[in-house]
């Protein structure tokens, strides 16, 4: 695939991600205008946003944070391997420097909601990698470590995406539904950028 191609190509996923957030936002403020903030009607203040919140923004920070951690530590045993293809140890790079600083900012969101921000035993899915996977990424090397990683990535961002689209169309805090934007445009992009890896290594 040339270079020419692959920009195509993600300018394309770009432009669909920033289609589908355009459309969620808008059909999702006809709904969410009724809907009552958190699940003891009460409002709250989040961080960076003084606003109401209701459950869905409570479950997308719940769900997200456990995700982006495990999103974390899977661009940290790449990192700590040789030999990984060189534009695999960049993307594993911005996905741990983007996704680190959003840990922290819905982890205090959870905070002055009056949420659990330990989700450790929560059963997750979306995406999530199970414990023979993690395993598996460790154990591998190489090339195939630098495949592996984009493949296991891969769902783990349309996890996300998945997550942050339910998000759009029934959150209501600001800042909860800004980052779920944030989210579907850049792990589109990714996705793309990982497809093109795959196809060259």
């Amino acid at each position: 695939m040339s270079k020419i191609r692959f920009t195509l190509v993600m300018t394309g996923a770009v432009a669909v991600a920033i289609t589908l957030a355009a459309c969620s936002s808008t059909s999702g403020s006809a709904s969410m205008d009724g809907m009552n903030n958190g699940g003891n009607g009460s409002s709250a203040t989040s961080t960076s946003n003084t606003g109401l919140f209701n459950d869905s923004d409570v479950a997308f920070a719940m769900g997200m944070v456990p995700h982006h951690q495990q999103a974390v530590e899977m661009a940290d045993i790449i990192l700590k391997k040789e030999g990984i293809d060189s534009n695999v140890i960049a993307l594993a790079t911005t996905i741990k420097t983007a996704q680190g600083p959003e840990i922290t900012t819905m982890k205090a969101w959870l905070t002055s909601w009056g949420s659990p921000t330990d989700m450790s035993g929560m059963q997750m899915g979306n995406g999530m990698m199970s414990d023979a996977d993690m395993s598996a990424l460790a154990a591998s090397t190489g090339l195939a470590a630098s495949k592996l990683f984009l493949q296991q990535m891969t769902q783990h961002h349309q996890g996300a995406i998945a997550m942050a689209t339910v998000q759009m169309n029934g959150g209501k805090n600001a800042d909860a539904v800004a980052l779920a934007h944030r989210i579907v445009t850049a792990q589109t992009a990714e996705i793309a950028q990982m497809a093109y890896l795959l196809s060259t290594l």
